[in-house]
């Protein structure tokens, strides 16, 4: 079996994980999600303690998710790839054994590409927010095309 070249970017890009649209979009159902369960909390102040806690840890949850979606910023350097947001993720260029850009062919204008990237042990996937990173994509999904 042939060993498979370790790829190298032409320089170190970073940038953000998400569209600026995609980051509004996510804002706006955010806030909602958000205002309607302040508004069943002030129209049923009768539930229960732990009803009333729970939907506050759920505020936080989301606040929190949101906070960390905003940030998310993507990462490709001569080590490998790194996203990181609520979780962080990274795969070493020698771990990649293949990766394929994918889409919603019809939602394309709502959900950017993202790279799906297999390693030894699984897939990784990793969002884009900007043109530059998207061209880099091209190239490493260009340097492993994954056989379907």
């Amino acid at each position: 079996m042939q060993a498979q070249a370790v790829y190298q970017p032409q320089r170190d890009i970073t940038g953000p994980a998400f569209s600026a649209w995609f980051k509004m979009l996510a804002t706006l159902l955010s806030l909602a999600l958000i205002g309607y369960v302040i508004s069943f909390l002030l129209r049923y102040p009768s539930l229960s303690d732990g009803a009333q806690l729970f939907l506050l840890a759920a505020i936080a949850v989301v606040v929190l998710y949101w906070r960390d979606f905003l940030r998310a910023t993507l990462t490709i350097n001569s080590y490998g790839i790194r996203q990181t947001g609520w979780l962080v993720q990274q795969v070493g260029w020698d771990d990649v054994r293949g990766a394929r850009l994918i889409g919603l062919s019809r939602l394309g204008w709502l959900m950017p590409p993202r790279l799906a990237v297999r390693t030894g042990t699984g897939f990784h996937t990793f969002n884009c927010g900007s043109f530059e990173l998207f061209s880099e994509l091209q190239r490493i999904s260009l340097a492993y095309q994954l056989k379907s």
